[in-house]
């Protein structure tokens, strides 16, 4: 059953990819500025597209900053279950908690909230400075363009993108437009990555042979749906057409949306796109290859979900190959949890969320105030927040988050295709490949692909 999921998945695409007329090669300008606006009082009023269990998890870590006001929120779902742990979600779930929030914060009734099913009307309001988005990676890339075009900040979710040419656009247009943004790949504010980053930076372990990355297998059913694979009708209140948006037309499931729309080739990645904002971006922070790639992905040991509608990987090992000289591993066979860099003489730092550990032969090592400092925040939200006002970029910004997703979308087509690739990071290609180069990308469902394609031709 899985083969056959997986196959039809690899066919459609492929066929599709090679049948469309190629859009224009993107070229990126920054001959316009934004038109973000942030109240006289610093006050920043910000949105929340999304309101699942990570975005009704962030906006409520954001308003614990003073200096923000969330003024709308917007989810095609009104509220369900299928969140983690089953649990529910949904835009009436988030209103409920922000406006219990507000209520004791400011001592009497709340009423400020405009709630929204369409993300486009949240892009339209004029008192909107920032948005977040929290929605499934497939409705990534359009949202971010408008968002981008219409001069507002943003806060998206990782991973940057559904494809590697989605990622470009946004990258492009967040420098096209200068306006804020900040990818949701939170463990650079963590302190024991940083630390572990700038040893690796100032030559402290030698020089880097192996960066490896440990994430998760398995496809987990998170939303306790796993087995509710028959169609039927979608909830009240839940536009199941809105919600696919670009992605193929299916019939709705419970087993389809909720948490586990990750383990769907159409909407995400698996495991290994889902981790791959978070370590392969700390990989490639350590390593200073934040605006440049591998030169080859080979891949091995896979293993496919065995389920009607979940076909992404559940055991992989990619390495990805580096000009600088190094292989960074991708595995979920790897013996460690988070982010290990190895060296010369033994030595070797790693890093995970929360605590960091060192070789006998490091730990003795201070930096020195001239030595190189990374950039540091304490806090992912209120960094983003500092730079909504102050302009300046944030700690984890398009552009990297772009190039560290890359590495695992590579992954995933040189697993799908069960061949080694070549990659060239400057034209973002993959060498004398055809058939791998039409799965770089993935067709549309119209009307969102005229939509899309008009966008990037702005950029």
């Amino acid at each position: 059953m899985e083969n056959s999921n997986r196959r039809k998945f690899l066919r459609d695409s492929v066929v599709a990819s090679l049948g469309i007329i190629a859009v224009p090669t993107i070229i990126s300008s920054c001959a316009r500025g934004g038109n973000g606006r942030i109240s006289p009082s610093d006050r920043v009023r910000v949105a929340l597209v999304g309101c699942g269990n990570q975005g009704s998890g962030d906006i409520m870590e954001m308003v614990q900053d003073d200096r923000v006001q969330v003024v709308a929120i917007c989810d095609v779902n009104k509220k369900s279950a299928g969140y983690w742990g089953g649990s529910i979600g949904g835009r009436d779930h988030v209103e409920a908690r922000l406006t219990k929030f507000y209520t004791e914060k400011f001592g009497k009734p709340f009423k400020g909230l405009r709630l929204e099913e369409d993300f486009r009307r949240i892009i339209e309001m004029k008192d909107v400075d920032a948005i977040e988005f929290a929605i499934p990676d497939h409705w990534h890339s359009i949202p971010v363009l408008m968002a981008a075009k219409a001069g507002k900040a943003i806060y998206c979710q990782k991973p940057l993108a559904l494809t590697i040419p989605e990622g470009r656009a946004m990258s492009n247009a967040v420098k096209k437009y200068k306006v804020v943004f900040q990818t949701g790949s939170q463990q650079r504010s963590d302190e024991n990555f940083r630390i572990v980053c700038e040893l690796v930076r100032n030559g402290k372990l030698g020089k880097i042979h192996t960066v490896s990355c440990g994430l998760p297998s398995g496809v987990p059913d998170y939303g306790h749906n796993k087995d509710l694979t028959n169609p039927i009708p979608p909830p009240s209140g839940f536009n199941y057409d809105l919600w696919l948006g670009p992605a193929p037309e299916n019939p709705w499931s419970p087993a389809r949306t909720g948490v586990n729309f990750r383990w769907s080739l159409d909407y995400s990645g698996g495991q290994i796109t889902d981790w791959g904002g978070h370590h392969p971006d700390i990989a490639q922070w350590g390593m200073g290859t934040e605006h440049t790639g591998p030169v080859k992905i080979k891949s091995s040991n896979t293993e496919w979900a065995k389920h009607p509608i979940w076909n992404t990987a559940t055991q992989y090992h990619i390495e990805a190959e580096f000009k600088e000289g190094f292989t960074m591993i991708l595995s979920s066979k790897a013996d460690h949890g988070g982010v290990r860099f190895e060296g010369e003489d033994g030595r070797w730092a790693q890093a995970d969320r929360g605590s960091h550990k060192l070789s006998d032969n490091l730990k003795d090592i201070t930096l020195k105030d001239s030595d190189i400092h990374l950039y540091k925040s304490e806090n992912h939200f209120r960094n983003f927040i500092d730079c909504v006002i102050s302009k300046a970029e944030p700690i984890a910004p398009a552009e990297a988050a772009h190039r560290s997703i890359t590495i695992a979308h590579l992954g995933n087509i040189s697993m799908l295709l069960n061949q080694d690739i070549e990659w060239d990071p400057k034209t973002e290609r993959i060498v004398n490949n055809t058939l791998a180069n039409a799965l770089l990308d993935r067709p549309m469902r119209a009307p969102w692909d005229s939509i899309y394609r008009d966008l990037v031709a702005e950029i």
